[in-house]
């Protein structure tokens, strides 16, 4: 749900937040690896002097995957390198056992090192800069990570190529009104070389509540390229990191986004 009248809040929740096939994976590991049961054991680990996170999210942006964790009763931390983005995360974990961390994942250093969980999702490990990049941040998930604990990285590794102006049929735009002003986000071609997969979009802003009554928008291009990178290649960099393979796991497409593997590991 988009909530937040900063633009880049609004255009992260819009293209990114609603996506939900991978949630129930997430929730499931998290369960497996650090069960907080209640209120109660909360208040006594805090009393305790324990650390109030157990699962760290690398990429976590606006808080799609950390909040949905933190409801279901993990402490999370919460890692980004867009700190307008983490403060509107702060904002809605509110009573929450939730940290945030400004920081790249290719270089952080947390005081923490005992996390259970280290799950980077949607993609976040093509964003990285190639294999020089995705090693680095393996290097420090493991270095983050307690005895046996696991990292869990999803990636895309088929994806389908399409061009609007050559006439394809691409996804449907999507679509957020906030405050009066309307936000609209449209994929208009995908170009799958032989490094990476290059993503173009539209968007526009609209002021009014009825976009049909305004004038023809002025639509800027945004542009995110992500590695290409297979589950052997990256199960391999996995070990040179010093990670040992745990198998992986399909998350399903669905109508807006491309299917994806989990790829998984232990410390």
């Amino acid at each position: 749900m988009v909530v937040s009248d900063s633009h880049a809040v609004v255009w992260h929740d819009l293209e990114c937040g609603c996506y939900t096939a991978d949630l129930p994976l997430w929730r499931e590991l998290a369960g497996a690896t650090t069960t907080i049961t209640g209120t109660d054991d909360a208040e006594r680990d805090a009393s305790a002097g324990a650390p109030p996170s157990a699962v760290l999210d690398v990429g976590a942006g606006s808080g799609r995957v950390t909040l949905d964790l933190a409801r279901a009763g993990h402490g999370v931390t919460a890692l980004d390198l867009d700190a307008e983005l983490l403060q509107a995360l702060r904002e809605r974990a509110a009573g929450m056992r939730v940290d945030t961390v400004c920081a790249d994942a290719r270089t952080f250093e947390l005081d923490r090192r005992d996390f259970a969980l280290c799950v980077a999702p949607m993609q976040t490990v093509q964003l990285l800069g190639g294999p020089v990049g995705r090693l680095e941040f393996l290097r420090r998930a493991r270095a983050h990570l307690r005895p046996g604990g696991a990292l869990v990285c999803a990636i895309a590794t088929e994806i389908e190529p399409f061009d609007c102006d050559a006439g394809d049929v691409g996804p449907s735009p999507e679509i957020a009104r906030v405050g009066g002003t309307t936000y609209i986000s449209r994929a208009t071609r995908v170009r799958v070389g032989r490094r990476v997969v290059r993503i173009e979009r539209e968007r526009a802003v609209l002021a009014g509540e009825d976009p049909a009554a305004q004038e023809q928008p002025a639509w800027v291009r945004d542009v995110v390229e992500l590695d290409r990178v297979s589950v052997g290649q990256l199960q391999r960099e996995g070990r040179e990191a010093g990670l040992t393979e745990a198998g992986t796991r399909a998350i399903p497409a669905t109508e807006e986004h491309t299917a994806s593997v989990a790829v998984m590991f232990r410390a």
